[in-house]
């Protein structure tokens, strides 16, 4: 029940998610059970249709999301992720701390064998109608040459597994599209990338290509450009609302559409929603996580991790 909005709009998104997902599929809730089950009889929902997992604690944004883990094991982020460790779950999404979440992933989880660093992505709309993929997004300020090369291969597989798009053409974000242009990292990861068999990589693109299908279909770059390029794009979005523009372009640029990122290169399926989600957004949050599950995204990541390995 994470989120600055929770647990109101969090169960709200719960209760809608829950009329999409599949009669076979089954949600579980890790909160306080009695202010779940008294919320869920306001909304004229059967309690018995969720299963209430109760948890007494909850691990503030501005705790040390290490300390809180490891001191608040009744806290519905600590919990969630004991259940996923010993499949009680098969995937666990959050609107909460998202240290406390990149916490369990990659300390409880873990990390795919041969994966160097887990990172998160984000939808891009492009000219045609889709969405193109940008990653790392955040969790990675720096990354090495190698680390660029492994965020493209999971951004591959996410893109044709999740998004659809057959041999997803991949790019390195960068200050002109020549081979030569960039930073010393930049440089060392396009010749990494040009050599890469299992991506299908087409070279660099600049900041006014991110939108173009016809050029691009997953963009690559450490997680502290991507971060900057990701609230930019939010803030067009807002700019718009609050201007009462309505295009739907940049509808695309709206993380209620979304809901979440998913944390890829860990084990199992982990997503991160954002911290003021709303309804609509928690709801998009548990069916992604649900189209995940039922992709074996996971399970085709590590059987690639592997096979390079060999």
């Amino acid at each position: 029940m994470g989120g600055d909005f929770a647990p109101i709009q969090t169960l709200k998104g719960a209760i809608l998610a829950k009329k999409e997902l599949d009669d076979q599929d089954k949600l579980v809730l890790f909160g306080p059970k009695n202010i779940i089950s008294e919320k869920l009889i306001e909304h004229g929902e059967n309690v018995a249709d969720y299963q209430i997992v109760d948890c007494s604690q909850t691990i503030e944004m501005s705790e040390d999301p290490v300390k809180a883990f490891i001191a608040k094991t009744d806290s519905s982020i600590t919990k969630g992720f004991y259940y996923l460790q010993n499949d009680l779950i098969d995937g666990f999404a959050s609107a909460g701390s998202t240290g406390a979440m990149l916490v369990g992933a990659t300390k409880v989880i873990g990390l795919i064998d041969g994966v160097l660093r887990p990172c998160i992505s984000s939808h891009y709309p492009n000219d045609e109608g889709q969405d193109n993929l940008i990653l790392d997004v955040g969790i990675n300020s720096d990354s090495k040459p190698e680390q660029l090369v492994q965020f493209a291969q999971l951004g591959s597989l996410f893109a044709k597994h999740i998004m659809h798009i057959d041999n997803p053409k991949v790019a390195l974000l960068n200050i002109g599209e020549e081979e030569n242009k960039g930073n010393s990292v930049v440089k060392e990861a396009y010749q990494l990338l040009k050599n890469e068999s299992s991506i299908n990589f087409v070279g660099n693109v600049e900041g006014g290509d991110l939108y173009k299908n016809s050029r691009v279909n997953v963009i690559v770059c450490n997680g502290f450009t991507g971060n900057i390029v990701l609230k930019l794009a939010e803030s067009f979005y807002d700019i718009l609302a609050d201007r009462n523009i309505k295009d739907p372009f940049f509808e695309g640029f709206n993380y209620e559409n979304f809901g979440g990122t998913p944390i890829l290169g860990t084990k199992k399926t982990i997503i991160v929603g954002h911290g003021k989600s709303s309804d609509i957004a928690i709801k998009n949050m548990i069916l992604l996580t649900g189209k995940i599950i039922k992709s074996k995204l996971c399970e085709k990541t590590i059987k690639t991790f592997n096979y390079d390995k060999n």
